[in-house]
């Protein structure tokens, strides 16, 4: 018996400009003002951000709920940090309308 496997990339890969590590400054500032650290982290996988990156934007991924087992099963979101993490989200928000305007 043969098995062979074809593919290909079909997203490029989301490397942090500058763009990106500005706005992770911004979300990591609101974050301690807040009480708690937001870690920079890199994992596998993608996203449309990635599409997003390559154009040089900021990119900022991760910021939805905590969980496990993505797309599994067992895949479940840890209910107590919703909230400090939509705090984050709307003052993120809430910052960059304000330089906006």
């Amino acid at each position: 018996m043969r098995l062979t496997v074809t593919g290909e990339w079909n997203r490029p890969p989301m490397v942090p400009g500058d763009p990106s590590r500005r706005l992770f400054e911004r979300a990591h500032t609101i974050a301690a003002e807040h009480g708690w650290e937001l870690e920079e982290t890199a994992v596998g996988g993608a996203s449309d951000g990635n599409f997003v990156s390559a154009l040089g934007r900021p990119v900022l991924d991760g910021l939805g709920a905590l969980g496990s087992g993505a797309h599994a099963r067992h895949e479940h979101t840890v209910l107590a940090p919703i909230p400090a993490r939509t705090a984050l989200t709307i003052d993120l928000l809430r910052s960059l309308a304000a330089d906006a305007t």
